[in-house]
């Protein structure tokens, strides 16, 4: 038997050249299931994604999957795309051992809290006020710069990754400390910065929205002293001031401290995201 993708709809293109398609997948002319193919906007179209890949109960563990993935690897291939993304859900054992075994590699995973009613205390002696305007165009270059430097580290090319922090940061800032339903905030030590925080709102997946954490920082020369701890308390505390009862989070593979912080303060992966070179 032979599985094959069949275009399920007409091809779409963004006037930016983005380009997104849902295929059918079939054994033999035979629908079994379904899988969404786009090109990444804030990567740019070199960087393709493979989305909601499924197939049908009666057809699983047949390696149906597994040829589907591999058959939409050649479809990005020939949109003139050199790298896939997938995210898997982190409780699908099968469909995280089939990445691993096409070559996918973990570049970051998403992670969640159910809050608790009452809000947290904060260590005591941690003084909070909100960024300066005069702070904020300082922060905001570090942070940018901050944040396409993990992707150049986890193998994104450099323009892509700089591509990648401009959008995301034009897209959820793009006016500045005035941007409506978000906050940074600044934990002070001896009236001098110790940490930023930047909080807000984020579709988690498609209708579910959430309090999320975008961006954490403790100030060099006062690490190792509690105020990534005291920093993710100060983002439970927000949310729940602002009504929310669910933090997300997003964290680079690799970052090993940050993520046994997260874990010990009651998180969850939801989500691992991967790529892979399409050669």
């Amino acid at each position: 038997m032979t599985t094959t993708l069949r275009p399920a709809e007409p091809l779409q293109q963004s006037p930016d050249g983005g380009r997104s398609r849902t295929y059918d997948v079939c054994v033999n002319s035979r629908r079994v299931g379904s899988v969404r193919l786009s090109t990444d906007p804030a990567f740019g179209g070199a960087s393709g994604v493979i989305q909601g890949l499924r197939v049908d109960e009666p057809d699983r563990r047949r390696g149906r999957g597994t040829v589907a993935a591999l058959a939409s690897e050649e479809v990005l291939r020939g949109w003139g795309c050199a790298e896939v993304q997938i995210s898997v859900p982190a409780d699908a054992e099968a469909a995280l051992r089939m990445a691993r075994s096409l070559g996918y590699t973990e570049r970051s995973r998403n992670m969640v809290k159910e809050l608790a009613a009452a809000p947290p205390v904060l260590p005591e002696g941690v003084e909070v006020r909100p960024m300066t305007g005069a702070e904020f165009t300082e922060w905001e270059a570090r942070a940018k710069k901050s944040f396409a430097q993990s992707w150049i580290d986890r193998g994104v090319p450099e323009e892509q990754a700089r591509a990648k922090a401009d959008d995301s940061y034009r897209r959820y800032l793009p006016q500045g400390l005035a941007t409506p339903g978000i906050a940074i905030h600044v934990v002070v030590r001896d009236e001098r910065p110790a940490g930023y925080l930047w909080t807000g709102r984020h579709e988690l997946e498609p209708g579910r929205w959430a309090a999320f954490v975008f961006d954490i920082e403790v100030a060099e020369g006062q690490r190792g002293r509690g105020y990534g701890r005291a920093l993710m308390l100060l983002a439970e505390r927000v949310a729940r001031e602002s009504g929310e009862d669910v933090l997300g989070l997003h964290v680079f593979a690799g970052n090993t401290p940050a993520i046994r912080l997260y874990e010990s303060l009651g998180y969850r992966t939801t989500h691992v995201n991967s790529a892979k070179e399409l050669r």
